[in-house]
């Protein structure tokens, strides 16, 4: 019998995967546990502080490198054009009204909350769960649109705008820096299919591991501070930029009683909890925002893995969608 027939002891990971995000979530809450009671810890020095305490960065960067892998040149026309239509209406025209409404206001807060968080939680999507709703409901076209959270789930997009708008002073090189990884996993992923085989189960593997090391910088009195405000941001970002993905499903694309698909995309990705201190690393202004609006992108992560998924059925449903895909 393989290891993975036997029966645990404790079933771990089948109790994580019960909390939306929840390889990513739990890890990070115990890394603040632990970080905040028990800081010697990771203190001690060798292995025990470079994987718990100072590992996030490279094991993110491996994550980039190994999701480049999976967007091939090979994609279709409908399937680009899916991908297209969640990128312009989840992550770019987000991202722009996000940084006008800053600049009109000459604020880095709107209503007390930063705009590092605010863009943060909006401009990207989680592509757990978008694969799992277009994986039930949709068609190849909307499983490979999953390209789309490949490409804004990562730091690149809300640096680009923070830096592009003057938001943020973000030095161009950090903003190729942090998209590289991608284009050469892309460009490897291409070349050589196997390695795409061999890398596709890279986020099942560092995710809990750079969500610890990450969680052990954020004091559990920002999570505290923070989570509630989180919630309601993720709430109202899911409705808006979920409903904006269903115009360009409906409007542009035509897909009928299926354009509650496009709520699916309206999630904030488990990897974007580390974007403010990436931000932060390259402009050290944003770092008084880092450790709430980490607070705050972990809480929009639960509620948008709720929420996106329910209301995209829900939608479909009202409209036929589900009923007429499945006869």
């Amino acid at each position: 019998m393989s290891n993975t027939q036997q029966k645990a002891i404790l079933p771990l990971y089948d109790l994580m995967n019960k909390v939306p995000g929840g390889t990513m979530v739990i890890p990070l809450i115990l890394g603040s546990i632990i970080g905040t009671f028990g800081p010697g810890f990771l203190e001690m020095g060798s292995f025990t502080t470079a994987l718990f305490k100072t590992s996030s960065t490279a094991l993110i960067a491996i994550l980039i490198f190994a999701t480049g892998m999976q967007i091939t040149l090979r994609s279709s026309g409908p399937v680009l054009a899916h991908t297209g239509i969640i990128l312009l209406f989840k992550t770019i025209i987000p991202g722009i009204i996000i940084v006008a409404l800053a600049m009109f206001t000459q604020s880095s807060e709107i209503l007390g909350v930063s705009i590092l968080a605010i863009i943060t939680i909006a401009c990207n999507s989680n592509g757990g769960i978008w694969l799992a709703v277009a994986g039930k409901y949709g068609d190849h076209r909307d499983q490979g649109a999953y390209i789309a959270s490949a490409v804004n789930d990562g730091p690149f997009f809300v640096m680009l705008f923070l830096g592009v708008s003057g938001l943020a002073s973000i030095p161009l090189t950090l903003i190729m820096a942090a998209v590289i990884p991608l284009i050469l996993g892309m460009i490897v992923g291409n070349l050589d299919p196997k390695w795409t085989d061999l890398m596709r189960p890279t986020g099942a593997i560092v995710i809990p591991f750079f969500a610890f090391s990450l969680g052990t910088g954020i004091n559990l009195n920002a999570i505290v501070t923070g989570g509630m405000t989180g919630m309601v941001l993720g709430l109202i970002l899911t409705v808006v930029t979920g409903a904006m993905v269903y115009f360009g499903y409906k409007v542009i694309l035509r897909r009928g009683n299926m354009s509650g698909m496009g709520f699916a995309a309206g999630t904030t990705a488990g990897n974007s909890i580390i974007t403010p201190e990436i931000v932060a690393q390259a402009d050290p202004s944003m770092l008084p925002f880092v450790q709430t609006a980490t607070a705050q992108v972990a809480a929009a992560v639960l509620v948008s893995a709720i929420v996106a998924p329910l209301l995209a059925a829900y939608v479909m449903k009202r409209q036929g969608g589900i009923k007429a895909n499945n006869e």
